[in-house]
Order: structure tokens, then C-alpha cells, then sequence
């Protein structure tokens, strides 16, 4: 079935394994190019390389901001 969404951009929070894994690997099957998220770096970076390899998608990462870098206290 065509999603008409082939193309197009989307933002995968906790995408490293889980469901937010399931729906990036699904995105990416229906030929969505990909920006995902995690906490932890290195399962973030093989789930961007292996989703890459699988579906010949683009996938950028983004790592979260910790709070103590994002509120900057006086």
C-alpha cells in the first residue's frame, strides 16, 4: 500500500530499540528519510547504521540535552 509518504522527514523518540525502533524500521521501509533519538549513544548510532544499510534511508541522530547543560543556573 502507497502512504504517499516516500520522501518526506520524521522525528523517532527513543528509537534505539522497542517500539520506538518498530515505527523508525517501518518509516523507513515505506521510504521515509529519518531523524531518531535516544538516550543512550551507542545503540543510537547502530540503530541509525543499521536502519541506513537496511532500507537505504537517510538517518540523522540527535542526542537528547541533559538538564544540567540545558538550565544554566546563576
Amino acid at each position: 500500500m502507497d502512504y504517499g509518504i516516500t520522501g518526506k522527514r520524521a522525528l523517532v523518540c527513543a528509537a534505539s530499540k522497542g517500539l520506538g525502533r518498530g515505527c523508525a524500521e517501518a518509516l523507513a521501509a515505506e521510504g521515509v528519510n529519518l531523524v531518531i533519538n535516544a538516550r543512550g549513544a551507542e545503540a543510537l548510532e547502530a540503530a541509525a547504521a543499521e536502519i541506513r544499510a537496511a532500507h537505504g534511508v537517510e538517518v540523522r541522530t540527535v542526542r537528547p540535552i541533559s538538564p544540567r547543560k540545558r538550565v544554566r543556573r546563576r
